[in-house]
């Protein structure tokens, strides 16, 4: 069956960047200038999906807004004579058929998928996650699609991550890691280094089955006392397998701060219009040296 549906849960609160996240969403902070969710949302978009359901709390509207149509902003850059800019703006808006739905109470990932159960119906269907923004040929979740496609069951993007880092993130444990499509033995969400099974972590892209729905509704609250989406693959791949794909691409934690402005910098330096003065700039900096 044809993945043609995203779910993005984007309600959290942005402690990691206090005092920039008081006032505005952490997924509007931008990678220099296009906000962290819009480059997750095009991911989505280049794989194929057609359907988005971003999952909001309170204070989100800025999400949105930006994804609406901008009907005075679009008059006033086509008077400025602003055709590139105008064309943008009315690409952001168009970019899919996109749906919100809140979640009332932060109770977790899980818990935050679950709201997706009317939206998702009986298909599989595929999860992002802001904190992580991924350059890669080949869209990430496209990669796992394609996974899906060949190997049924649920798909989870991964990549090692190191012991030392390991208990920031669900970790794999599997019979064999020496391919880089292993099936999933069980999943442990932030475990401490010495307990970890392997340093294979789960980076926020996900092809899930629609039986999940079913396992999150008996999910108990896990780690942090919420409901881990982790927890409910580790019992759903007790049902059915669940494959760990070691995805393709540089991947960026833009939910840590030096992740953040690693993504920044990189991706300035990919731009024509900003490489040649950021590289100038860069080799000034001789109190780096």
């Amino acid at each position: 069956m044809r993945v043609k549906k995203a779910v993005i849960p984007a309600a959290g609160m942005g402690t990691r960047f206090l005092p920039a996240t008081k006032a505005q969403p952490k997924e509007m902070l931008p990678i220099i200038d296009v906000p962290t969710i819009q480059h997750v949302v095009e991911e989505a978009v280049n794989a194929g999906i057609t359907e988005i359901l971003i999952i909001t709390g309170r204070g989100k509207r800025a999400i949105e807004d930006h994804f609406d149509k901008s009907v005075e902003l679009e008059i006033l850059l086509e008077q400025k004579g602003k055709s590139n800019e105008l064309a943008d703006m009315q690409r952001i808006s168009n970019l899919a058929d996109i749906f919100y739905v809140r979640q009332k109470e932060a109770l977790g990932l899980g818990h935050a998928v679950a709201c997706a159960r009317n939206f998702v119906g009986s298909e599989p269907f595929a999860v992002l996650l802001g904190d992580d923004i991924v350059h890669a040929e080949v869209p990430v979740i496209g990669q796992l699609i394609d996974i899906y496609k060949r190997k049924g069951g649920s798909v989870l993007g991964c990549q090692r991550v190191g012991f030392e880092n390991i208990q920031k993130y669900g970790a794999v444990d599997a019979e064999d890691y020496s391919e880089p499509i292993v099936r999933v033995r069980s999943l442990v969400e932030k475990p401490k280094s010495a307990e970890a099974k392997s340093d294979l972590a789960v980076l926020g892209r996900y092809v899930i089955s629609p039986e999940i729905f079913n396992v999150l509704a008996i999910t108990t609250p896990g780690a942090g006392g919420e409901i881990q989406l982790t927890d409910a693959l580790n019992l759903l791949a007790r049902q059915q397998p669940v494959w760990a794909y070691s995805f393709a691409g540089r991947r960026y934690d833009v939910g840590d701060r030096i992740g953040f402005i690693e993504a920044t910098i990189e991706y300035a330096l990919r731009r024509e219009d900003l490489a040649p003065q950021l590289k100038a700039y860069l080799k000034s900096l001789t109190f780096c040296e």
